[in-house]
């Protein structure tokens, strides 16, 4: 049977890293801006989808839905003790680099139905100007077998957080804008998942357009 929420464990470690570490970096460092978390539903399964262009997207994303995201990460941080403990119930699920992982998808399906949020950066990978460009069709996949609607989320400025070189966050501003839901595809028919996938990149496109 399906739950409408996370666990109270995972939702216990969300809030206290989201108002601890994320927000007032988010609030105060970068000056963030936040548009759009109106659209968000509180409960029930959600497929998020964004751009991507910074290793510090996933909890930026996170912390501006107001709710844990579950994201893929590299099997490798599985092996680590305690780290893979809290990782997991934050909603980290391990991925295989460099291959199509069949157990991620599943992973991801099983969060679903436990009525996470689950996020997929819609290209995959990061992109240097933020944009995307070549949409997957794997996440419209995963809310069209799970059912659950998706939410566009457009990350503006997290392209400029990092240079080339440093490890170190620049203090550049940041805008984050939550779009409309987009009801679940009707089915993985190939031809309507890349209907709803140009979609949903259009929609965040339009929304890194408008800038700051």
């Amino acid at each position: 049977m399906s739950r409408t929420r996370e666990p109270l464990i995972s939702l216990a470690l969300y809030h206290a890293f989201k108002w601890s570490v994320v927000s007032p970096m988010l609030h105060a460092y970068f000056r963030g801006r936040i548009y759009g978390v109106e659209n968000v539903p509180q409960s029930g399964p959600l497929v998020v989808v964004s751009n991507h262009a910074s290793y510090f997207d996933p909890p930026i994303v996170s912390n501006c839905v107001c709710r844990p995201v579950a994201y893929m990460a590299k099997e490798e941080l599985f092996d680590v003790p305690v780290l893979a403990q809290a990782i997991k119930l934050y909603g980290a699920y391990p991925v295989s680099r460099g291959s199509a992982d069949r157990n991620a998808i599943r992973a991801a399906l099983e969060y679903l139905e436990q009525g996470w949020a689950v996020g997929v950066f819609l290209e995959g990978t990061r992109t240097p100007d933020g944009k995307i460009h070549d949409p997957k069709r794997g996440a419209l996949l995963l809310a069209a077998k799970a059912k659950a609607p998706i939410l566009p989320v457009c990350l503006w400025g997290s392209d400029q957080i990092l240079q080339k070189g440093s490890s170190l966050p620049r203090r550049v501003p940041l805008t984050v804008r939550i779009g409309n839901l987009i009801d679940a595809p009707s089915s993985t028919n190939k031809e309507e998942l890349e209907q709803i996938t140009q979609k949903c990149a259009a929609v965040i496109n339009q929304m890194h357009d408008l800038g700051r």
